[in-house]
């Protein structure tokens, strides 16, 4: 009878504790910029750049030193943060429509066809979050399609400022040439302009949950930031930076984060809000210092997918604390979804999981991340591959010459030792968990060129 009675009183909290969560959501600001590199932050150890609102949210909150980015390319990225699934299921593998402007002309492979549009079967985390009762918001860049019909709004979002097919903006000063942001100031600044729209809806939105989506177009290129913080980094060329306007772009971008921020705390509704804050992929190194990484972005070495991370989860996260579990893209969509109590059907998985339970100690249930990325960059000098990241051990697989790399990350963070031919075990292990993975999420494959 005790027994029943006990079973009795644990439902009745469960159920009261689903319905405290869902009738009180917290608000969800996720902020993700845009080729911002690992090291790009003060508080990730630059020595050069000054980000001290960023710096001062992980005070406040998580910092993951092993978040990693779904694909060392920008739109599948997206992709990944907008379904909660992974590039290779979606086919939305590389960041634009796959060309001739990316093929070298010597290459051994063909790389797949590549969706560029976030088609509309898939539901999107704004489309669950609305039908929950949110308020939803996009500002920024959006970049997964080219045609109206793909953009935030047919995805679930009831405002646009920003989102569109666009890679990178024409110029970050006003007149800015981006077709769902008019003109409002000449010379102003771009994402100054995006943080005043965000401060907007949250005065606009604040007595019902909002969703917002702060996706800032910086510091892609173009190379475009304020005189007076480019004025700040002039003469400091050295490690941790390679260019002062990049410096001012960060600068820029960190002062824009932290008025949306103060606006939070201004309108009393900071400790009622998540704070997500990361990159899309790492940065490029053309612009950015990435060591002691290998690489940047288009790679699938770590200078290509490692990625800032930081959470803040008011009542949920402990101030301070850094994690170094390896997390992905995916899995923040599952922990907004996660805190906004929303359910996925019974017929629905995700290829994230929620990181709630690392807040109170736990770890995760998962024992890898997958990574495909099966194209020539912008920049054709990587070799399309697809990578596995399981405790200490990351293996690279190579598809034009049917090649491995594997790397020990705990004492090998810069990947220069390839250990396949001293570890064939452990290479070979990964690698036959990698074509599963492969296989069941169909993903697109390079075919040998004849």
């Amino acid at each position: 009878m005790r027994s029943s009675l006990a079973l009795l009183i644990l439902g009745c909290l469960c159920s009261w504790l689903d319905f405290a969560a869902a009738a009180d959501p917290p608000h969800v600001l996720c902020i993700m910029t845009d080729d911002l590199g690992w090291q790009d932050l003060h508080c990730q150890g630059n020595p050069v750049l000054q980000t001290p609102h960023i710096d001062g949210l992980a005070k406040d909150g998580v910092r993951f030193t092993n978040a990693y980015a779904a694909s060392p390319v920008c739109s599948p990225t997206r992709a990944a943060m907008m379904t909660g699934l992974a590039p290779a299921r979606l086919h939305i593998t590389q960041h634009g429509p796959d060309g001739q402007q990316f093929w070298p002309k010597d290459r051994r492979v063909q790389p797949p066809p590549s969706k560029h549009e976030l088609w509309h079967e898939t539901t999107t985390l704004a489309e669950r979050l609305k039908t929950a009762g949110y308020a939803t918001g996009f500002f920024g860049k959006w970049h997964l399609g080219g045609d109206e019909k793909y953009w935030p709004m047919q995805h679930g979002f009831d405002v646009n400022v920003g989102g569109c097919g666009f890679g990178g903006p024409p110029t970050y000063f006003d007149p800015y040439r981006i077709p769902t942001l008019p003109p409002r100031e000449t010379g102003e600044y771009l994402t100054d302009r995006l943080a005043d729209e965000t401060i907007a809806f949250l005065h606009s939105a604040k007595d019902q949950p909002m969703f917002i989506c702060l996706w800032t177009y910086n510091p892609h290129y173009p190379f475009e930031a304020p005189d007076e913080l480019t004025a700040h980094y002039q003469g400091k060329q050295g490690p941790g930076l390679k260019n002062p306007i990049y410096g001012g772009q960060i600068e820029a971008t960190d002062r824009a984060i932290g008025r949306v921020l103060q606006e939070l705390e201004s309108l009393g509704i900071a400790e009622q809000t998540l704070v997500i804050f990361t990159s899309d992929n790492g940065g490029w190194s053309g612009a950015t210092d990435n060591r002691p990484l290998r690489e940047g972005k288009g790679y699938l070495y770590e200078g290509g997918l490692r990625v800032p991370l930081i959470v803040r989860w008011p009542g949920v996260t402990k101030a301070g604390t850094v994690n170094p579990t390896p997390v992905v893209s995916m899995d923040l969509t599952a922990t907004m979804l996660d805190a906004a109590a929303v359910r996925l059907a019974e017929n629905e998985s995700l290829d994230g999981e929620s990181l709630r339970p690392l807040f109170a100690g736990g770890k995760l249930k998962r024992d890898a991340l997958y990574f495909h990325y099966p194209h020539f960059a912008f920049h054709k000098a990587n070799r399309p591959g697809s990578a596995i990241r399981s405790g200490q051990h990351k293996l690279i697989y190579r598809y034009d010459d049917d090649s491995v790399q594997l790397f020990d990350l705990d004492h090998d963070l810069g990947e220069t030792t390839d250990l396949a031919d001293i570890h064939p075990d452990v290479a070979g292990n990964l690698k036959d968990r990698l074509t599963d993975w492969l296989q069941t999420t169909d993903a697109g494959l390079p075919v040998q060129r004849k």
